[in-house]
Formats: structure tokens, C-alpha cells, sequence
């Protein structure tokens, strides 16, 4: 009989737990492989380094890599955008002391979250983002996307959307227009006062400020800046922290068009 490969046998078992567990902290995984932390540490990383594993910015939870489904452009484009923002999310929230969102455009003038720095225990916000797409009229995430889009490109957007919006966010489209003036004007976009949003089951009234990321001439997705309403004002937050986050956003797409 021939001789296993040790190595690869590790890397497959660590792939049936997490693919099995759908997310996954490291001290699970070790308990569930019988596999040393640093062990698992030294495989995990490069099984994210091929895709095949995304490390969550969060919590450090692993989960599967878009390399690991047959993936599509969308998916690849996606998985991309995840791999060069990673450190930029990470060392904006420790800069900043606030969390903050990863959204990718998907298109038809919608973005989606695909990471998060929200900690509950930490910002005291709703903190499973990932997956939800934001209101393109009403959430500060969707109306950076949204603005940064070309005339002609929003247009077939908002139109493609208007009859399908859920009743608050269409009631929002007469006042659009003055919206994306204003974050044209300003250089960011707001969370309306008093949205709660649906990616809100628990935890305190969150406020945000978010601007596009843009890959050469493209807008790709959008960043934003997301707090306890409570704690800090927006006039606060966007004196303090506006520049970072437009940093982050800058070097995001910088990133991704080197990667092209």
C-alpha cells in the first residue's frame, strides 16, 4: 500500500471541519482535528494563501475560500478584494478604535458586506454583517457605492431597483438625488439618523460614515466607519477619523488594481 501523504491528509481534514462547521475559532478547530494550535496555524495559513480558507477579520474564525467552490467572476473579484483589504480593515479599526465594514459592489448598483471588524463586546454594535446588503438609498455602505458609479451606470441601476426596493428604502428614491449630492460634496456618506436597518437584531443604534473604494476608475465596493450612536457624534468621527478612512479606501484599491 502506498505510503500517505502526512501533510496533505492534515490540510484535507482541516478542510471537512471547517467546510462542515460553516465558521470556526482556532481552539475548535484543534479540538475537532486533535491537531497542535501551531500546527494548525502554519496549515491554515497557507491554505488561505491558495484561497482555499478566509480567516475573518472579526473574530478569526475560519471559513472556506471562494477557491474551494467553483467560483465565478463575481466570486473571484470578491475573494480578491477580501485578500487585499484584510491588514488595511484590521489596522483601520485598531487606528481608529471603531469598527468597520467590507462591502464589494455585486452589481446592479448593490454592494454586499463581506467583512467586519464589529467585536459586540467592543462597539457594543450588531456584529453578523457579513453576507447583508446594505439600502442603496438609506445605509451609509450603499449610497458611497451607489455615488460612485457613473451617471449612466446608476441610472439603469435605480431603475432596475426601483420596483423591487423594500418599502422604506423606496420611499427614500424622491430625496436620492439630494443624498448622493451631498456625499459627492462632503467626500462621504451618512447612516440617516434613527436607521436601524435589517442587518440590526440586537445591540445599540449604530451610526456610520463610509466612502467608495475605487480600482483605477471603477468603483469595487465601499468601507466604512460604524459606531454606538451613543458614544460619538458624526461631526466627531469625521473630524477624527475621516482621513484614515479615506486612506483605507485609497489603499484597498490601489491594492486591487496591483493585483490585477
Amino acid at each position: 500500500m502506498t505510503k500517505l501523504n502526512r501533510s496533505i491528509d492534515r490540510g484535507l481534514s482541516v478542510l471537512e471541519v471547517v467546510h462542515a462547521s460553516g465558521t470556526i475559532s482556532l481552539a475548535l478547530l484543534a479540538a475537532r482535528t486533535d491537531l497542535p494550535k501551531a500546527t494548525l496555524l502554519r496549515i491554515c495559513a497557507t491554505l488561505e494563501s491558495r484561497r482555499w480558507l478566509q480567516r475573518r477579520s472579526s473574530n478569526g474564525h475560519y471559513q472556506i475560500g471562494s477557491a474551494f467552490l467553483p467560483g465565478d467572476r463575481m466570486e473571484n473579484r470578491i475573494d480578491r478584494l477580501l485578500a487585499v483589504a484584510k491588514d488595511e480593515l484590521v489596522a483601520l479599526n485598531r487606528d481608529t478604535g471603531l469598527a468597520s465594514d467590507l462591502a464589494a459592489g455585486i452589481g446592479g448598483g448593490r454592494a454586499e458586506i463581506v467583512d467586519t471588524t464589529r467585536r459586540f463586546k467592543e462597539n457594543g454594535v450588531y456584529p453578523d454583517t457579513v453576507g447583508f446588503r446594505p439600502s442603496p438609498t438609506l445605509s451609509a455602505l450603499g449610497t458611497a457605492y451607489l455615488c460612485a458609479l457613473s451617471g449612466p451606470e446608476r441610472a439603469k441601476a435605480l431603475k432596475d431597483l426601483a420596483s423591487r426596493l423594500p418599502r422604506e428604502d423606496a420611499k427614500a428614491l424622491p430625496g436620492l438625488a439630494r443624498i448622493l449630492k451631498g456625499i459627492a460634496e462632503r467626500g462621504y456618506a451618512i447612516r440617516p439618523e434613527g436607521h436601524w436597518g435589517r442587518a440590526v437584531d440586537y445591540g445599540a443604534l449604530p451610526a456610520a460614515i463610509a466612502v467608495p473604494i475605487v480600482a483605477g476608475k471603477e468603483p469595487i465596493g465601499a468601507v466604512n466607519l460604524v459606531w454606538n450612536a451613543s458614544e460619538h457624534s458624526v461631526e466627531t468621527v469625521v473630524r477624527d477619523h475621516l482621513a484614515r478612512l479615506q486612506s483605507a479606501a485609497h489603499t484597498i484599491g490601489r491594492d486591487y488594481c496591483g493585483q490585477g
